[in-house]
């Protein structure tokens, strides 16, 4: 069968192309280029969550600790403002992928811009930050959608691997996810934020150089794009978008300077478009010629997915900013007498991630086809994140109102304990779901608008949390909780006719 994930055929002279995808068993029984995007993903985690857990932290601090003096509300809703730029960013970044650069090109300058945007947050400058913060907006745009959709196309459709290698990649993920603000968290507490943040900067470019070095066992290592523009069309292509970037950043700049785009309108921008962009994306890909009926199909339950991670999401990211300032304020910083930093916590989240994904991979290989629908995974996926929050209902209630009372540190290391479960089970899964229902002309845009759920759910973050400080904190906690509970729920009595609506020729009934 020919698909899009076929590869032209090299020179003689050049060393073989990866085995097809469904023979190769050379990484843990996985295609030897799992091993190599896993890694990448190590060192982008890394850096990038390295730098989440203090980012909030350092947009509370006072200005004369370092910090740059935000009161906590505020810092949490900028912090998901910059959430929802990352993720809003990776449509382009799928569509530059498919049309123009290819997978492992955009991959690679993405990293690239990552890099060159943790060392700018090194300098210790408020206008460096944001300088940084935009560069690794733009590159985690290139990079997250396109090394998930290139994790997609190592295995064959129905390849019952294939949800078992996502839970695999995910750990790796999770491996920097938990050593990174390890790391960042140490140094941003005891050395200043800005060594936290050059933490991030060696991170990156350590996971570029070996992304290089493993490069021959990679798909789309040619750098062709799978549906490239003309080379007419591509020109043209390139000229609009630097054009349309320079008219942007110029009025951007000007309307700064003039006092109207203030911060606060500037979260209130990027949450109106975190709105509109997945619906006119959904409304393109429905409406076009080169998407199949069948293709078409597949779409509409893959709306009630989205719809769900967004849920999930809204929870998840709060990890790295409500409770990354609840656990700063409210709960011990001490575990059996060790004392620690508060950035250790977002580790905690990591850690299980790591710990529960290898036993997931293994019940699904385990069960085969008896595991539960991919549907199903991220229902529960989303209701144990629900309740990760309802768990910090408890301990802030009663006492918990008492000035100076701070919580054991085993519930927020609990509460993480639920999210990392329900994180495994829903993004391996969505991610997974999302490669084999992409229509075949919009495969890497199709992960970016994955991508755009998480933009959506942070830009919906970015408006809620507002209120953070200003309601109780049980109430802050249980009514998110309880949503997203809701919303969990609803995906599993929708689970038959998803399972129906989501089944592939190749799969029968």
């Amino acid at each position: 069968m020919t698909t899009a994930l076929d590869q032209p055929k090299e020179p003689e002279a050049t060393p073989s192309p990866p085995a097809a995808p469904g023979d190769d068993h050379g990484f843990l029984g996985h295609p030897g280029g799992l091993a190599t995007l896993s890694g990448l993903e190590v060192w982008e985690r890394f850096s990038f969550l390295g730098m989440q857990a203090i980012l909030v932290l350092y947009f509370a601090d006072a200005v004369a600790h370092g910090g740059l003096g935000m009161d906590p509300a505020t810092a949490a809703s900028v912090a998901a403002a910059y959430g929802t730029m990352v993720y809003l960013v990776s449509v382009a970044g799928g569509w530059l992928a498919d049309r123009i650069l290819g997978s492992y090109r955009a991959v690679l300058w993405g990293g690239v811009l990552i890099a060159c945007g943790h060392y700018a947050m090194a300098v210790p400058a408020p206008a460096t930050t944001w300088t940084g913060l935009g560069l690794i907006s733009a590159g985690t745009g290139l990079l997250k959608p396109n090394v998930a959709s290139m994790v997609g196309r190592l295995y064959r459709t129905d390849d019952e691997r294939r949800d078992a290698g996502f839970a695999l990649y995910y750990m790796a993920i999770n491996i920097g996810a938990f050593a990174g603000p390890l790391v960042a968290g140490w140094l941003g507490e005891h050395q200043g934020w800005h060594w936290g943040f050059s933490a991030a900067a060696a991170g990156m470019t350590a996971g570029l150089a070996q992304y290089v070095l493993g490069r021959r066992r990679l798909p789309g290592r040619d750098g062709s794009a799978t549906h490239a523009l003309p080379p007419a069309a591509r020109r043209t292509a390139v000229r609009r978008i630097a054009a349309a970037g320079l008219a942007l950043a110029a009025l951007a700049t000007l309307l700064a300077a003039i006092g109207w785009l203030t911060m606060p309108r500037f979260v209130d921008l990027l949450t109106l478009v975190s709105v509109i962009a997945p619906v006119v994306y959904f409304t393109v890909m429905f409406r076009s010629p080169r998407v199949t009926a069948a293709e078409r199909g597949r779409l509409r339950p893959y709306v009630v997915l989205f719809l769900a991670s967004v849920a999930f999401n809204f929870i998840l990211f709060q990890a790295y900013s409500t409770m990354m300032l609840l656990a700063s304020t409210n709960a011990r910083t001490e575990i059996l007498g060790f004392h620690f930093p508060a950035g250790w916590y977002a580790s905690a989240l990591g850690a299980f991630e790591v710990a529960l994904a290898p036993v997931v991979a293994g019940l699904w290989v385990r069960m085969g086809r008896r595991q539960p629908h991919a549907s199903l995974k991220i229902a529960i996926g989303v209701v144990l994140g629900g309740l990760s929050f309802l768990l910090m209902v408890l301990p802030t209630s009663g006492h918990g109102a008492d000035e100076g009372f701070r919580m054991a540190a085993w519930w927020i290391v609990g509460s993480y304990l639920l999210l990392g479960l329900g994180d495994v089970l829903l993004e391996t899964s969505g991610m997974s779901a999302t490669t084999r229902l992409a229509p075949s002309a919009y495969a890497g845009q199709t992960m970016a608008l994955w991508f755009l759920s998480l933009a959506l759910a942070n830009g919906i973050q970015a408006q809620v949390v507002k209120a953070y400080g200003h309601v109780s904190t049980p109430v802050y906690f249980g009514v998110n909780g309880a949503v997203a509970v809701a919303a969990g729920l609803a995906v599993i009595a929708a689970a038959p006719w998803l399972r129906r609506t989501m089944t592939l020729p190749t799969e029968g009934a």
